[in-house]
């Protein structure tokens, strides 16, 4: 037991020499998240609400987001309490590493509109909707197999209309996930896991 613990704080220690200098100093270990996967790279308090889902709100639907941003520049931003928002998580497009901001319990300030807020987690993705490089294999998989962990935890069905793109948000003016994003290969692999 304690052989496991030493081995997997080397393993953490290990991940975060891999971070940009600027992402190091914020990250912590996995066992500190919802999703054992995750590194927690915490928002500032001032960007998200506390509440206690999903007892006090139910956990209805994932959606989807591209930041407009590099992975290290949307932790930035959801770390500065002027900004104002958030989002549950972040994938990084080159190795699909997955950030951890917002506890799941808490409500995330991503989708621009209240009553979706409270219902949905909001996974921001590295990149810009008309760069489709930044879609790589890697964000694509470890993406899926975090939506599908929530829809397995929260008895959502793995489908369009439980994972929706920013974009489909009623009042939105966001265009993310953007028509590069392929919903197609997202959604198989989200019900592959």
């Amino acid at each position: 037991m304690q052989r496991r613990r030493i081995l997997q704080g080397a393993a953490v220690a290990a991940a975060a020499a891999l971070l940009p200098a600027s992402a190091r100093a914020v990250a912590a270990p996995a066992a500190e998240t919802d999703y054992p996967e995750a590194q927690w790279f915490p928002a500032s308090t001032s960007n998200y609400t506390a509440a206690d889902r999903p007892s006090e709100y139910p956990v209805e639907r994932v959606v989807i987001h591209v930041a407009q941003q590099t992975f290290s520049e949307t932790i930035g931003i959801f770390q500065n309490p002027a900004k104002q928002v958030s989002a549950h998580y972040v994938v990084r497009s080159g190795d699909g590493l997955v950030a951890q901001c917002v506890r799941e319990r808490n409500i995330g300030w991503h989708a621009g509109n209240w009553d979706y807020n409270t219902r949905s987690i909001g996974i921001e993705h590295e990149g810009w909707v008309d760069q489709p490089s930044y879609f790589t294999h890697a964000m694509y998989e470890r993406s899926a197999r975090l939506t599908a962990d929530i829809c397995d935890r929260y008895g959502l069905t793995k489908d369009r209309a439980h994972i929706i793109g920013h974009r489909e948000v009623p009042g939105s003016d966001h265009t993310d996930p953007g028509v590069n994003w392929d919903w197609v290969r997202y959604i198989r692999l989200v019900n592959l896991v």
